[in-house]
């Protein structure tokens, strides 16, 4: 079997999605989410100008040396744009895989390990009181797992909070939008909020928040020592990753478990955090890490220190990447939990899939390859439009971190 052709797909169908389709002579097809939030035109162009070209007249199988040949062959290596088109790559050369060979991509990862992959909402609300009206609507559609963010005073909008009534989407359309962010408020709000949560549903619930890198390592070490008594699944992102070493600090300071990683592209981003026992979940996307090929790799190597995979899985990667996430979860041992927020309807129609949600848990399906599909004629129907996420300044007027 050989590739004969390669193109790309744009669409936005409430958002922005880059969907890769390989084509093989053997008439079968496979599918890569190359999606960067705000940056798809970015991977687009490095995709049909210096990866594609190489692609033509390869063997789809040779899933190990075509990345090594895109990653180690490129002098200019890494970087979220270069790694969303290599991920894009390999999830298709993958799905390939398990068309030609009639059997879902999970069972080429080892087989399953779990029957189920237990998926957190998000719930959130302009305060604590709607917050908790989210958790509740949650917890009836059957998540055991709710990550909850809610406005306070002081700040008129808030990461994880919709500014209307629709679902949160905080990719907008234009030029970037600038947010106002103070993090004093923010440290005396989290712990009230937490203890209303257990007060109102009980230590049954795994609750999670996601501080969103707002914070500066000592000031992480004291939100997670103050919610201890909460008992979270974790804390994601406390702060910008760059500085590994900063981690240390709030381990130092709080048992609170971490999750990092939503922005790694890869495991050499994660590889101190990781091999220092500094967090207890890594959340590098399929998509922006590199692929299967390379997500294997780095949580095989998480595994060796106690440290499990919660991959992010926001409305800003497609179904492709959700559908070959759920397969990666459900095949790797050391697998924590997953992220889920539903897509928009138009999203769902553009990408028929066969993944689906029942009573906390998601499954991936047992349909040959990543059991996902791309509806090409209704994708036309939603052109891609400019996005930009938020940009955030404290109050003073200085830009800090979104």
């Amino acid at each position: 079997m050989k590739i004969t052709n390669a193109y790309i797909n744009v669409t936005s169908p409430g958002r922005n999605f880059l969907t890769l389709k390989i084509e093989t002579d053997a008439g079968i097809y496979g599918l890569g989410d190359g999606t960067l939030n705000g940056r798809e035109l970015a991977v687009a162009s490095y995709l049909s100008d210096h990866l594609i070209p190489c692609l033509i007249g390869r063997d789809p199988f040779q899933t190990e040396d075509i990345w090594q040949y895109f990653y180690r062959g490129a002098y200019w290596r890494r970087g979220p744009v270069t790694m969303a088109a290599i991920g894009a790559i390999d999830l298709a050369l993958w799905d390939i895989k398990g068309k030609a060979l009639n059997t879902p991509v999970y069972n080429l990862l080892g087989g399953r390990s779990r029957e189920g992959v237990m998926v957190y909402a998000h719930a959130n609300g302009k305060d604590i009181d709607r917050a908790l009206e989210d958790v509740a609507h949650h917890k009836e559609l059957g998540y055991k797992a709710i990550r909850v963010q809610s406005g306070f005073s002081g700040l008129s909008t808030v990461y994880g909070v919709p500014k209307g009534s629709g679902r949160y989407e905080p990719a907008e359309r234009g030029l970037p939008s600038e947010q106002d962010w103070a993090t004093e408020p923010y440290l005396r709000h989290v712990p009230v909020l937490f203890a209303r949560v257990r007060e109102e549903f009980g230590e049954e619930l795994h609750l999670l928040h996601d501080c969103h890198h707002r914070l500066t390592p000592i000031e992480a070490g004291r939100l997670g020592k103050e919610l201890e008594p909460f008992h979270l699944f974790w804390i994601e992102d406390p702060t910008p990753a760059e500085l590994q070493d900063s981690f240390r600090i709030i381990r130092e300071h709080t048992t609170t478990p971490i999750a990092v990683g939503e922005v790694f592209n890869s495991i050499w981003d994660a590889h101190d955090l990781i091999r220092n026992q500094w967090i207890d979940y890594l959340r590098m996307t399929l998509t922006h890490g590199g692929g299967i090929t390379a997500l294997k790799k780095a949580a095989d190597f998480a595994a060796l220190y106690h440290v499990r995979t919660g991959f992010h899985g926001a409305t800003d990667l497609s179904p492709v990447c959700m559908a070959a996430a759920l397969h990666f979860d459900v095949a790797i041992h050391n697998f924590g939990i997953q992220e889920h927020m539903p897509h928009a309807d138009e999203t769902d129609a553009v990408f028929p899939h066969h993944y689906f949600f029942k009573d906390g848990y998601m499954f991936p399906g047992d349909a040959p390859g990543l059991g996902v599909d791309l509806d090409e004629k209704l994708a036309e129907k939603y052109p891609y439009q400019r996005a930009y996420l938020p940009v955030s300044r404290k109050l003073d007027g200085t830009l800090t971190d979104w």
